[in-house]
């Protein structure tokens, strides 16, 4: 199946990076044994890592696909259990990419607080203060509307006693903006238990400053 639409990837190429981007979360310690989960999207599909199969095991004949609604399209192996949650993404977001982790710092954090305080201006880049969504049962309808809520107007959120979500245009930018959340959460943790002192936080127009300036951050062609 080598489906494209104009100027996107064929199923094949993307399925080689999500693969690789799973295999990534893995080894930079985002996730343990078979947690977690990714996907991305092309054309009208979604391709998404398996249920319960080691990353390093999955090659090009292991692709599973699904459509919009859920219906399996391609591949022998079970979707994630997940999988409402990232459909539920794609269906409400312009989001190409959805990366979940169940990270240790960030999933830590989800258990202290309603939203992870403005450390560091990298929570511009979020789209503002993150978000935890309530706690529900893994793979649920429950979950992804409570994700979606705290995903609104933001591109990562925390999820309660769980983990993290984060979506961009590719892959590589949903997994950056898991790895800069995980290390926010981290630093908040690292900053708060020091005795006797609080961290610093940004304010809402210290945000907006930094949003402003990221709009032109990178190279130019």
């Amino acid at each position: 199946m080598e489906h494209r639409d104009a100027g996107e990837q064929t199923i094949g190429q993307a399925w080689a990076e999500l693969v690789a981007t799973a295999r990534r979360t893995a080894s930079e310690g985002l996730v343990v044994g078979t947690s977690g989960n990714v996907s991305v999207r092309v054309g009208d599909l979604v391709l998404v890592t398996p249920s319960g199969v080691p990353y390093d095991r999955l090659g090009p004949d292991d692709t599973v696909a699904v459509d919009l609604a859920g219906k399996q399209v391609a591949g022998g192996l079970v979707p994630t259990s997940e999988l409402p949650l990232h459909l539920a993404v794609y269906r409400n977001t312009p989001a190409r990419a959805v990366v979940h982790t169940h990270a240790v710092h960030a999933t830590a954090v989800s258990t202290l607080l309603p939203e992870l305080p403005p450390v560091h201006y990298m929570t511009a880049a979020l789209g503002g203060p993150v978000r935890v969504a309530p706690y529900a049962l893994y793979g649920t309808p429950e979950l992804a509307a409570y994700m979606l809520d705290a995903l609104h107007g933001r591109t990562a959120c925390l999820l309660q006693n769980h983990g993290t979500v984060a979506h961009g245009d590719t892959l590589d930018q949903a997994y950056d903006r898991t790895a800069q959340l995980e290390w926010m959460c981290r630093l908040w943790l690292t900053a708060s238990t020091v005795p006797g002192l609080e961290p610093s936080l940004l304010s809402p127009a210290q945000l907006d400053e930094v949003a402003e300036k990221l709009r032109a951050y990178g190279q130019t062609r």
